[in-house]
């Protein structure tokens, strides 16, 4: 087991943390594209 230190690797609470960040990164990126998208949008409507 990593948590044990029997194998290489990183620990069960580190990856799940690494894990829970890429999908806030992800979804933060969705947002941000959204917003752009509705920025332009609203910037020829004007």
């Amino acid at each position: 087991m990593v948590d044990a230190s029997e194998r290489a690797g990183l620990p069960t609470d580190a990856a799940e943390k690494i894990k829970a960040l890429e999908r806030e990164k992800h979804e933060l990126r969705q947002a941000n594209e959204i917003l752009r998208k509705a920025s332009a949008y609203l910037a020829q409507a004007a």
